[in-house]
């Protein structure tokens, strides 16, 4: 690895490991491995052994269920920043979705056995995950209520909103540009919808104002995006 990848802020920019110490992310260092997935590898499936996390330092992966019916339901599309694997060397549980490797991707492996050994020998770090583990249920919780309760207007717009605090944080601008990677198709599958209705909530979204597409750039208006995201029932 190069200097700037065993720098504490490197590492510290994925949630996992935010709340670690600078010597516990030193000896995470120590035992990552770099691994390269080609576009359309299958990395792990849906009752796989859970034994290492990825660590996703470009490309994308997506996470899906395949129903036994053959119908693939997106869980979600990982990107740069993003951490997957993760759940299942925590409880000792299989895999529970398959990932595959959309586009060329790199990452860090780390092994289960050896990510558990650096836990016990730092418990700060073993709360510091604790904390991640709660909010990635609090995304969870989101995504089900947006699916269950708004109407697929609100949750294109919430998927915009969402997508721009991966990027932004929570303190998002007047006004962002979103070059999205991901399909109407991939889209549709992650907000529970056709791709024909997709299309036509994101031409409402154009028409009222909240986005503007340009040569594959959306320019997001986020005070009318959240005027949609949140509808006033009364």
């Amino acid at each position: 690895m190069n200097e700037i990848n065993k720098s504490a802020a490197f590492w510290r920019s994925f949630p996992i490991f935010e709340g670690f110490s600078k010597d516990t992310i030193g000896e995470i260092t120590t035992i990552v491995t770099f691994r390269k997935w080609s576009a359309g590898t299958v990395i792990f499936q849906r009752g796989d052994e859970g034994n290492y996390l990825i660590v996703l330092i470009s490309g994308r992966i997506k996470l899906s269920l395949i129903t036994p019916q053959g119908r693939e339901l997106s869980l979600r599309h990982l990107e740069a920043g993003s951490i997957l694997g993760e759940m299942a060397i925590l409880d000792g549980q299989p895999r529970s979705a398959d990932a595959t490797a959309v586009t060329a991707t790199e990452g860090y492996v780390i092994s289960k056995r050896d990510f558990l050994e650096v836990l016990a020998r730092n418990p700060p770090a073993a709360q510091a995950i604790i904390t991640y583990l709660c909010g990635k249920l609090r995304e969870t919780t989101e995504q089900l209520e947006t699916i269950a309760l708004y109407d697929l207007d609100s949750r294109v717009a919430r998927f915009f909103l969402a997508t721009l605090r991966q990027i932004h944080g929570d303190e998002l601008p007047e006004s962002a540009n979103l070059q999205l990677p991901l399909s109407q198709t991939e889209i549709a599958g992650i907000v529970g919808a056709s791709r024909p209705k997709i299309n036509r909530a994101i031409l409402a979204l154009e028409q009222a104002g909240a986005i503007r597409r340009t040569e594959g750039i959306i320019t997001c208006h986020i005070g009318r995006l959240f005027g949609i995201a949140e509808p006033d029932d009364e």
